[in-house]
């Protein structure tokens, strides 16, 4: 029997992994998150290039442009809830009594 693979992980994960900075310094929240919206424009800049080239006849593989429309998709749904929480965080910590 073969091992299980190890599970890919969401897209934009995939870019947070790594941003550790040389001597030992971690980015902040806010250069993620900006990290991560550039990724996401990214994508969805792909994805409307992509749909552009199958309109002309450019590209033939639908294929090809659904997956990049879906990518784009599910990274700003991920983004948006990514913001709702950080919003709700923030709403919730001013509602605190000090």
């Amino acid at each position: 029997m073969e091992k299980i693979s190890q599970v890919q992980t969401p897209f934009i994960q995939n870019q947070l992994l790594d941003k550790v900075k040389p001597e030992n310094k971690v980015e902040g929240f806010g250069e993620i998150f900006k990290d991560a919206l550039k990724e996401v424009s990214k994508a969805q800049n792909e994805s409307d290039k992509l749909t552009n080239q199958l309109v002309t006849g450019e590209v033939q593989d639908i294929h090809e442009v659904m997956i990049a429309s879906q990518k784009a998709s599910l990274s700003l749904q991920m983004t948006m809830q990514v913001r709702n929480k950080v919003v709700e965080a923030y709403q919730e910590v001013m509602r605190m009594q000090v």
